[in-house]
């Protein structure tokens, strides 16, 4: 089967959100990495909170997913990333490239 592995999680700003994203490519644990502003509520510390925040969208492979959650766990600007995932099936060509590119 070809699986690619989508990681999800979020930055407080796009500087820093490019800078992972950046370093997620040049160490070869991810192929592709999209960025986009979102506006989130959540609570935290018993208070609802409100912020923009940067989604960073990861495709990988599934094996290198413990990698990734301890360089997102490194580099993160939050006390609690957060961390999502789940292996999805690709169509070949797309699966060939990933695995050609990292």
């Amino acid at each position: 089967m070809n699986k690619v592995l989508l990681l999800i999680t979020t930055e407080s700003n796009e500087k820093i959100a490019k800078n992972i994203a950046k370093l997620l490519i040049k160490n070869k644990l991810a192929v592709c990495v999209s960025i986009k502003p979102i506006f989130s509520i959540y609570k935290w510390k018993d208070e609802i909170e409100e912020s923009n925040e940067i989604e960073i969208i990861i495709k990988s492979k599934p094996e290198l997913k413990d990698d990734l959650i301890m360089f997102l766990q490194k580099n993160t600007s939050y006390d609690l990333p957060q961390i999502l995932y789940k292996t999805f099936h690709t169509e070949s060509k797309y699966y060939n490239w990933l695995n050609r590119t990292i």
